[in-house]
């Protein structure tokens, strides 16, 4: 036999290090050993004075070591004892032999194809094995070929035996799109080999743009044939493969001569069925000429020695019980029988052997026991229908007390909330989430804990399992799902829907992915930190949406909790406000809604919490202290001080007050500043920080006037920076002026205030 393969040099040790690698080589070894065990109980496998292993590796004949222990060249196999312990290979080639089955098959390893690039997209590595086999072919039935890739153009061919190019294509755009498991071409894809193949070359090649999107996370193609059931996809395969292993197990099929059985027979001095006394069977080769032999039913042992077939004792095989009682061997069978007083077919997988008994006894004692367990079937059938109906009834008692009917009948007569907003069922969601899992939740508040669910169409969302709800509050529950169900603004996270069938009802939200806007103030894993445009976009963004909550929806919402930790983030810093468990409706008739006091300390407006009358200028005191926050950097309670807790509010109108705005603001917010769109902000601030809700601007001029402010940044003569010099030498006049009370507080900022008007014009806002 010739056999060659490109980059796979004569290399034993090279073998032998990757068999040792690996799942693959467990399958290998534990197939090797059951071989062995069997082996020893049976008669010798080789001619006589013949070896019949080498190493690990059993060696029947038609196959052998040295010169007249094999039938002819084409069974020879070259046994190298240089190395512990010593391989076999196929002939004189470096193909290494790890098993050879009497059935017509045996295994041997091939190289796997590699295609590797770097993050630009050039290649780094690059290896097209290939294999050429002169008698036996790859077997098309027991190898696949695979391709491991997310942009994998993988192509297998050849033209000794069977001319023929196939192959598959792998793509992939994101790591979440990969099916563990699976080589349906996500990630991993496999097609069958053809018939009567002798010589295999496999190529890689990139379908895209050398995996340039995919780099991150697979930055090589890998395609290989391997033996089926011997490679499982991983999604880790896609950055890892390479540590797994290089070398495959792949089976070829080998068969006597180029006649059928039929023909061979007519030559019985070449025919190999050699054992006596009809002990063999022929069988013709499904891939290629040739035929192989095995050894009769009832038989075992090497169907080409003379007398290599030799009865199985099944009576005396402990392994196999085939009989209850009584087991008589023959040549080539056995027999079942009872004692006597037993009746029956006497096998274990027959009737067995049971005493003899009155037929009417046993036809009393099978009519007894058919009727107990009908009768035992029916109650439980019962019981369970009965559980089943109880159920179902609570889930609808659950469903009306919380509002269910009275929501359906809201949103039907809304056009396009019935399309918009989903009522989920309590199975849908608990399976969204894997029954609540601890690892699916998201976070934990006041109003209850949210969950990461994903939905049967692979929407990932947020699920919110309220506290237990007070009945008296039931309507007012549904009103707000009703509305809040309508709005629908770009920087409000959107209700998508509710599920009413639980004891306490569930929202379900849009699925934000970047955290919220304490975290990457506070944070400092956060090490990027936030710089001071993109808090000013993110304030301008809350205030656009707190205005529209406030005076574009049908009925106002006011929120009521407005904090960092409600203001969520996605990939693109886009602020979105959430969680809506404490705000309420406001009827356009009335001003203002007694209420429990309710909110988050630090944020929580004094009149409020003094009075529990509840306006839309509370949320603008919270939002006055989110401001503050985004300019000192600093939280709404702070406990620095080692005397008592300090007040963000507080302090910050007191450091006003007196004169140090610039000793108070974050560090990175005075370098990416500057000194006129700082000051305006900062008496935005204090006026929405006032103690009376009158005093304060509404939602929507505080939306209007930080698009302003931010629009300055525009203007040449507002790119001036607060540098170190200029918070020394600023004119203590002008800054008093500003700062220094309620009357020049005023003057100064309407005075700024115009320029910001003057220049939104100019700028065609």
């Amino acid at each position: 036999m010739v056999a060659a393969a490109q980059a796979m040099p004569h290399c034993p040790q090279q073998v032998s290090s990757t068999l040792a690698t690996g799942n693959w080589h467990k399958v290998v070894l534990s197939l090797i050993l059951l071989w062995a065990i069997e082996a020893a109980v049976v008669n010798p496998l080789a001619l006589e004075g013949c070896d019949d292993h080498c190493g690990n590796v059993s060696i029947p004949y038609p196959f052998g070591t040295k010169e007249g222990c094999y039938l002819n060249e084409t069974f020879r196999i070259t046994c190298n004892t240089t190395y512990n312990p010593p391989l076999a290979f196929l002939g004189t080639s470096n193909i290494n032999v790890t098993h050879i089955w009497l059935s017509g098959e045996l295994r041997i390893y091939s190289y796997v194809a590699e295609d590797c690039y770097n993050q630009s997209g050039g290649r780094t590595s690059y290896k097209d094995p290939w294999i050429t086999l002169a008698k036996f072919p790859i077997s098309d039935t027991r190898n696949k070929f695979t391709a491991i890739g997310c942009d994998t153009s993988a192509v297998i061919k050849g033209s000794k035996g069977t001319t023929y190019t196939t192959g598959c294509i792998s793509l992939c755009d994101r790591i979440e799109d990969v099916i563990e498991g699976s080589c349906s071409g996500i990630g991993c894809c496999q097609t069958n080999i053809p018939k009567r193949v002798k010589a295999l070359n496999m190529s890689l090649d990139s379908y895209y743009n050398n995996h340039q999107n995919v780099w991150d996370f697979n930055p090589c193609n890998y395609a290989f044939v391997a033996e089926v059931g011997t490679y499982n996809f991983s999604i880790r395969d896609l950055r890892d493969f390479r540590n797994r292993t290089m070398m495959t197990p792949v089976v070829l099929n080998w068969a006597i001569g180029d006649q059928n059985c039929s023909e061979a027979k007519k030559d019985l001095k070449s025919y190999a069925c050699t054992s006596k006394d009809n002990r063999t069977v022929c069988h013709d080769s499904e891939n290629g000429p040739g035929y192989w032999c095995s050894c009769s039913k009832g038989f075992e042992g090497n169907p080409y020695l003379p007398d290599g077939c030799q009865d199985i004792d099944e009576c005396q095989n402990a392994t196999l019980s085939l009989c209850d009682q009584k087991c008589t061997n023959y040549n080539g069978s056995y027999e079942c029988s009872c004692e006597p007083g037993y009746e029956g077919d006497g096998k274990s997988d027959g009737t067995g052997c049971k005493p003899k008994h009155s037929t009417l006894l046993v036809k009393v004692a099978l009519g007894v026991t058919i009727s107990l367990l009908v009768l035992l079937l029916g109650i439980s059938w019962v019981h369970l229908g009965l559980r089943k109906r109880k159920f179902i009834k609570l889930k609808e008692k659950c469903f009306e007390q919380n509002g269910g009917i009275q929501l359906q009948q809201q949103l039907s007569r809304h056009n396009g909330s019935v399309e918009t907003t989903q009522i989920f069922t309590a199975e849908e969601l608990k399976k969204a989430t894997n029954n609540y899992h601890e690892n699916r939740i998201l976070g934990q508040g006041g109003q209850g804990t949210v969950y990461k669910g994903i939905l049967p169409d692979n929407r990932v969302v947020a699920i919110k399992k309220s506290k237990i709800l007070d009945q008296s509050q039931v309507e007012q529950f549904i009103n707000e799902v009703s509305v809040l169900s309508q709005v629908n603004h770009r920087n409000v996270v959107k209700l998508l829907g509710c599920c009413l069938e639980t004891q306490v009802p569930l929202l379900v939200y849009e699925f934000v992915t970047n955290g919220n806007l304490f975290e990457h103030i506070h944070n400092t894993s956060h090490a990027s930190m936030l710089p001071w445009p993109l808090r000013l976009q993110i304030a301008v963004e809350t205030a656009g949406a707190l205005s529209y909550l406030h005076f574009a929806t049908s009925i106002p919402i006011i929120h009521r909790d407005i904090k960092s930790t409600n203001i969520l983030l996605d990939d693109k810093y886009t602020a979105k406000v959430s969680d809506f468990g404490a705000s309420r409706l406001v009827p356009l008739d009335q001003s203002q809604l007694t209420t429990l006091v309710q909110g988050t300390l630090g944020y929580l407006d004094p009149e409020y919490f003094h009075s529990s009358q509840l306006t839309e200028k509370s949320d603008v005191y919270s939002f006055g202290v989110l401001l503050a926050e985004l300019l000192t950097g600093k939280k709404a309670l702070s406990f620095d001080r080692p005397d008592k807790e300090r007040n963000l509010a507080i302090y910050f109108v007191s450091s006003m007050n007196e004169n140090r705005l610039f000793e108070i603001l974050d560090q990175q917010v005075l370098k990416e500043g500057n000194v006129e769109q700082l000051k305006e902000i900062a008496m935005l601030t204090k006026r929405c920080l006032k103690l009376k809700g009158e005093e304060r601007p509404t939602m929507k001029e505080v939306a209007m006037e930080l698009e302003g402010l931010k629009a300055m940044e525009k203007h040449p003569w507002m790119k001036r920076n607060l540098g170190s010099e200029e918070t020394e030498n600023l004119p203590g006049k002008s800054y008093d002026d500003c700062f220094g009370g309620v009357n020049s507080d005023s003057v100064c900022y309407d005075s700024i205030r115009n320029q910001v008007i003057i220049s939104g014009l100019d700028d065609g806002r």
